[in-house]
């Protein structure tokens, strides 16, 4: 642990110098960088110095022991016993620091709703899972920006996709567990019978691709322009405002006509399509460590069902970390630092499971 904890000290001592040199202070990309990286091992390396002191003083101490005075291993004898209380507990708190970090955790976030399978139902919950996540945001300081709505065509109410951009300190490292399945059991308003229906949205969370993460070339789009559908504005239907992209080597398209310019629907949707390559980018590697590393806890798999919010019984199931909290009004109302800080807390287990 003591090599780590100073190679580390090493680095971020590295990258202070880094952070002071003229040529990288005026490439603010690259600045940018490594202030993040300094940053991200601030904690780690207090605690690490914090922690190689006081087994120095261990030493000293483990010292005096074996010496003849007798009077001066009285004076340290209860002060010994504190320091080994007290590294034994740094111990455990430095395993959790050491855990390599998700370098897309400080990423903002591309979180994208779409109603599954459940009719006008799933469309009401996608609309529920949309208002919690709105909940939340403001809750944690973060900011959220509508990229693409769609309302449910059936009745009007609900919601068939909602995509939103979400900025904010640790936007990716706190909701990258709610990518999948969530399902609701409730007895629908047009249910005369009070049968409990299941339906089920899906959720994504993609961490927000910068240039430098993906790299597309113009050759390998084909943008096209439409008339936006549709509440809009007098420019809709008037004015060819709606871009649709389409990659050709990945066959991903992503469409936008939320705003009256084509420039700015051309922007997000470059903005979507940047991070779902680079969430496939990651998912690959997923892909690729999945015999060797298989958590609980996955953000890979869209396709798992992951949560279930059932109504009858004022419940909310994560079948991931088999968690069920009686809590549904206060979770739907965006208080899921209970759920998220359980599924962090599994996913360092795993970790140093493995390590």
């Amino acid at each position: 642990m003591l090599d780590k904890i100073q190679t580390l000290i090493d680095k971020h001592d590295h990258l202070s110098k880094e952070m002071s040199d003229p040529n990288i202070i005026g490439n603010i990309n690259k600045y940018t960088q490594i202030a993040k990286e300094h940053k991200g091992l601030e904690e780690v390396v207090a605690k690490g110095k914090e922690y190689i002191s006081l087994t120095n003083q261990l030493n000293e101490y483990n010292e005096v022991m074996s010496s003849n005075d007798d009077e001066l291993k009285d004076l340290i004898k209860d002060d010994l016993a504190q320091i080994k209380l007290d590294i034994e507990e740094m111990q455990e708190e430095l395993k959790i620091l050491l855990i390599p970090k998700d370098p897309n955790d400080n990423k903002n976030i591309i979180l994208e709703i779409r109603s599954g399978t459940g009719g006008d139902e799933a469309a009401l919950f996608a609309a529920d899972l949309y208002r919690m996540y709105v909940m939340y945001a403001e809750k944690n300081n973060l900011k959220m920006e509508i990229l693409s709505f769609n309302e449910n065509e059936g009745t009007g109410n609900g919601i068939k996709e909602a995509i939103l951009s979400v900025t904010g300190e640790g936007a990716y490292g706190n909701l990258k567990f709610e990518s999948g399945v969530h399902r609701v059991q409730r007895v629908p308003e047009t249910e005369s019978s009070g049968r409990v229906h299941t339906s089920a949205a899906t959720v994504a969370v993609l961490p927000e691709a910068e240039d430098v993460d993906v790299e597309i070339n113009d050759s390998d789009l084909k943008i096209d322009t439409y008339r936006a559908s549709g509440a809009g504005g007098q420019h809709v239907n008037k004015t060819e405002s709606a871009i649709r992209i389409t990659h050709i080597p990945s066959g991903t398209v992503v469409t936008c006509q939320d705003e009256s310019s084509q420039h700015k629907n051309r922007d997000k949707a470059l903005k979507v399509l940047r991070s779902r390559l680079f969430d496939m980018e990651i998912e690959r590697r997923h892909k690729e460590r999945s015999d060797t590393r298989k958590t609980m806890v996955s953000t890979g798999d869209r396709s798992a069902k992951i949560r279930t919010y059932n109504f009858p019984q004022g419940r909310v199931t994560d079948h991931r970390i088999n968690l069920t909290l009686y809590k549904l009004q206060e979770v739907l109302n965006g208080s899921l630092d209970e759920l998220l800080d359980a599924l962090k807390l599994e996913e360092q287990k795993t970790q140093l499971d493995e390590a």
